[in-house]
């Protein structure tokens, strides 16, 4: 049986044999893209799903709830391995490292947290927003990761430390999207200010602003070699911008 609300969320294996699907209905379900079939549907949040990801083992997935908690699933089975929990407000954004031991969950209570998958302990509480955390990412190699704010601003942390590195100002709206390039030294921005905006991890400095569209841009992402960015917009349009 296939959702019984809208899906939010979705996301393929590294492999691409499968796809997990977050939901309204307040389930994630994993299915089988060859077959289009269910192989399971994790259920156990209070709320709308906001948030999933795969490791990149493809042997968990990590589903962000607006019951202010996220679950790590085990694929092979659908069970339930741990459930987050300390945040006070909605799950925005989850995502974990290459390696597969840490994820990281932003939310509108101001904070990302980090976590260890194995023990689902907390690790970190990464504070110094003053509005919503909109999304989160891991650099490539995990030793860094961003968040992206309503307030307006990006800030880099150092993963083990927890110390802010960089923050990333010059937005005029809330970023809604933020993506570190394939080899870590850049950082990309999406916001409301129509503009997205291209970062030097290490010093923080603004390197490109993309201007063109004419309404708010929700998504922008790095292609795999890191030259080339698209942006997607409210107002109707993608774009390609060389960087």
């Amino acid at each position: 049986m296939g959702h019984t609300a809208e899906i939010v969320s979705l996301n393929f294996n590294v492999s691409g044999s499968m796809i997990i699907t977050g939901s309204f209905d307040h389930t994630t379900k994993v299915w089988d893209v060859l077959t289009g079939q269910c192989l399971h549907t994790l259920a156990g949040h209070r709320g709308e799903i906001s948030s999933t990801q795969f490791d990149f083992s493809g042997e968990l997935c990590i589903s962000g709830s607006i019951d202010r908690t996220c679950k790590i699933w085990k694929i092979a089975t659908g069970q339930c391995q741990h459930t987050l929990s300390g945040h006070r407000g909605e799950i925005s954004s989850t995502q974990f490292n290459f390696s597969g031991t840490l994820c990281i969950s932003g939310s509108i209570d101001r904070t990302c947290k980090i976590w260890n998958v194995e023990t689902g302990q907390c690790i970190n509480t990464l504070r110094g927003h003053n509005d919503e955390i909109l999304d989160v990412a891991f650099s490539a190699n995990g030793a860094k990761l961003v968040t992206a704010s309503a307030d307006g601003t990006s800030r880099v942390y150092n993963t083990m430390t927890g110390a802010c590195q960089a923050i990333l100002i010059g937005h005029e709206g809330e970023i809604s999207k933020v993506s570190f390039n394939p080899i870590g030294n850049k950082i990309i921005t999406a916001s409301s200010d129509r503009t997205c905006r291209v970062w030097d991890v290490e010093t923080g400095d603004c390197l490109q602003v993309l201007e063109g569209h004419t309404d708010e841009i929700f998504s922008a992402a790095f292609n795999y070699e890191g030259d080339t960015i698209i942006t997607g917009s409210k107002d109707n349009t993608c774009r390609i911008w060389k960087c």
